[in-house]
């Protein structure tokens, strides 16, 4: 019987595969979505949120960009002239990554692996040293629904990494930004709705009581879009960030789901309603450097226009109350 499912889920995977594959890929979903106020919707891309956009003489920091989001994104700002440092969790990842940015600007590779607050602390300096002031920073980088549970040092792996990690890299710039411009844009997910009934458990941050892969996964995309919420109270005049859901795209991330379950996620769900990686982007490449990304601060993004996220994402004390905490938490890692 267990074969026989497999064999029909497999037989429904290649169904959808080859229905991706004919012509450029267009979700169901996306048929049916217009444009927002400002011109761009579900199915605009990276490229087409900068198109006359020119980025020369800027720096920016992306982190997760050999593949997925981040590797768009590298891709979008170096077409338009700019400098982004290209954050992998190896030298060898960050390098493929700048190989293939665009030869219009400048990609420079740095290693982050964001499991291990000494590597995170080692980008941080290695970013003061090379001494630019940076235009953005796009905390891309994140795992998805780990099916164990694992902790990095008392935290959750999936808290750890989407959010006490890029919390750490980008207040250890903050410096860096550009002043009365410089952004801050961290993607979260839509899943953010689905975390633990009190939202972020911060008395239980290792999710030791109970742990579910999703539950846990929600919780880190809230944390995002609450560390937006805080960070913006915090920013100098004129600089801003803002989180965002890109959509749901086939990319790296899912690669912890199993390899049926990862196919399906990519084949199945590219075709029903996902994104492709390049329209997966647009959001935080307009956010990051658009000339209008920058004057909102503190909000929640989808398809490239504000949006209203849960009511835990918009409770200011449980965002204080997740500043302190993790405040706490970097001091003593």
């Amino acid at each position: 019987m267990d074969l026989c499912r497999r064999r029909a889920g497999e037989a429904l995977i290649r169904l959808f595969s080859a229905a991706t594959q004919v012509g450029a890929i267009v979700s169901l979903f996306g048929m049916f979505q217009g444009q927002g106020p400002n011109g761009f919707g579900h199915e605009t891309t990276a490229d087409e949120v900068l198109e006359g956009v020119d980025l020369s003489g800027r720096c920016y920091l992306v982190t997760g960009c050999n593949s997925g989001l981040g590797l768009e994104t590298l891709s979008a700002l170096t077409k338009r002239g700019a400098r982004v440092m290209a954050v992998a969790r190896t030298a060898e990842k960050a390098g493929i990554a700048c190989a293939a940015a665009s030869p219009k600007g400048e990609a420079v590779p740095f290693v982050c692996e964001m499991s291990d607050p000494t590597s995170v602390r080692e980008c941080i300096d290695t970013v003061r040293r090379d001494g630019r002031v940076l235009a953005g920073i796009v905390a891309n980088a994140g795992v998805m629904a780990l099916p164990k549970h694992t902790m990095v040092r008392g935290v959750e792996t999936q808290l750890f990494c989407n959010h006490v990690a890029h919390f750490m890299l980008v207040t250890g710039l903050l410096d860096q930004l550009v002043a009365g411009e410089g952004r801050v844009v961290v993607v979260s997910s839509r899943a953010h709705e689905r975390t633990w009934p009190e939202g972020i458990r911060l008395d239980d941050l290792g999710a030791v009581r109970e742990y579910s892969p999703w539950q846990a996964y929600g919780q880190s995309k809230l944390a995002n879009i609450l560390f937006v919420r805080s960070l913006a109270t915090r920013l100098g005049a004129g600089q801003s960030t803002n989180a965002l859901h890109p959509g749901v795209v086939g990319t790296n991330i899912a690669r912890h789901l199993g390899a049926l379950t990862s196919t399906a996620f990519q084949s199945i769900g590219t075709a029903l309603f996902a994104k492709t990686p390049e329209q997966g982007a647009a959001t935080q490449t307009y956010l990051a450097a658009h000339p209008q990304g920058g004057e909102y601060s503190g909000g929640y993004w989808v398809d490239c226009n504000p949006a209203t996220p849960s009511a835990h994402a918009q409770d200011d004390a449980l965002a204080e109350a997740l500043w302190e905490r993790t405040t706490e938490l970097v001091r003593n890692l």
